[in-house]
């Protein structure tokens, strides 16, 4: 038992990334029952869809689940009070600053990790009272930070100015990724785009083949203005750029994403002007598995890796 799979009561230290529109009771079930830490995210759903979410979660695995709950997100409130409602023991907040409800969540017995990009957010946290942290490399996908720091770089940075426990996310797909992150001091991980292409994902069938086709280089961090994001490269992508390339303002850069983007991409399936959201990770995912085949498989290449990083002479 390390020091994750003690907070969250779990078997292994992976945490499944509460992505929008493709993280819904079925995908957070399966990592939960996969002996991971499945999360809910509350970013695409009203709060009466979350309530539903949750309580059906709650059905499917009698294992600890979790909500990610971005806090730029309108109806905050409500959605906290339903969380609290509902019984939930595990939220992740993001996009925020980290003071605003943590001490609310606490005082209802509440564990809380918040995700950071950078050291100095990091300190915040902690500051904040926060139980861990995610830190979150450049490589991740959706939403990122703007200062373009690797996980490989931020990992043993952030470890550097804080004492509470470190969950590494960005570019880790893998058990050979998940050691790395680990050796660099991560005390578990979050793994996002690896279960986006899962067949518990809420995404579309055409977002999770249009993964598993990405290769490396078909990604990049982009809007960096309104909010940083990494997308695959589609015509929504390239009229971004155009937009770039002919000086368009912040407010054509508002007026093109418009709303629903990334629910027309990732959820409704529209490949040429959805937004579609991946990380880096995706040039190595290359077929749609079960949530337990991936957590399976994960552990054992971990723990083949390592033996072999044993018996390495040098």
């Amino acid at each position: 038992m390390n020091i994750i799979t003690k907070l969250f009561n779990i078997q292994y230290p992976i945490i499944q990334g509460g992505m929008i529109w493709v993280s819904g009771y079925k995908l957070a079930s399966a990592v939960s029952n996969a002996g991971g830490l499945g999360l809910i995210g509350a970013g695409s759903m009203y709060p009466e869809v979350l309530r539903e979410h949750i309580q059906k979660c709650k059905k499917a695995t009698s294992k600890p689940f979790g909500v990610n709950v971005p806090m730029l997100y309108p109806n905050i409130e409500e959605i906290m009070n339903i969380i609290i409602d509902e019984g939930v023991k595990i939220v992740f907040t993001s996009a925020g600053n980290p003071k605003t409800w943590t001490a609310f969540l606490k005082e209802k017995g509440i564990t809380v990790v918040h995700v950071v990009s950078s050291s100095a957010f990091a300190l915040k946290a902690q500051n904040a009272g926060i139980d861990a942290v995610v830190v979150e490399g450049f490589e991740a996908g959706g939403h990122n930070g703007r200062d373009e720091t690797t996980t490989l770089t931020l990992i043993p940075m952030v470890k550097e100015k804080i004492t509470i426990p470190v969950i590494a996310a960005g570019g880790i797909g893998s058990g050979r990724g998940m050691l790395a992150a680990m050796a660099l001091g991560a005390d578990g991980v979050q793994v996002g785009s690896r279960f986006a292409a899962s067949i518990e994902s809420s995404a579309h069938d055409h977002f999770k083949q249009t993964i598993v086709a990405t290769e490396e280089g078909g990604t990049q961090l982009t809007l960096k203005e309104l909010a940083p994001v990494r997308l695959i490269k589609n015509k929504f992508f390239n009229d971004v750029q155009s937009l770039y390339d002919n000086n368009g303002s912040k407010e054509d850069l508002v007026a093109l994403l418009g709303r629903a983007r990334a629910k027309k991409g990732m959820f409704e399936g529209d490949l040429i002007e959805g937004e579609l959201e991946i990380g880096q990770i995706a040039g190595l995912i290359h077929d749609i598995k079960s949530a337990e085949q991936i957590v399976k498989e994960m552990i054992a290449e971990f723990k083949e890796a390592k033996e072999a990083l044993i018996n390495m002479d040098f």
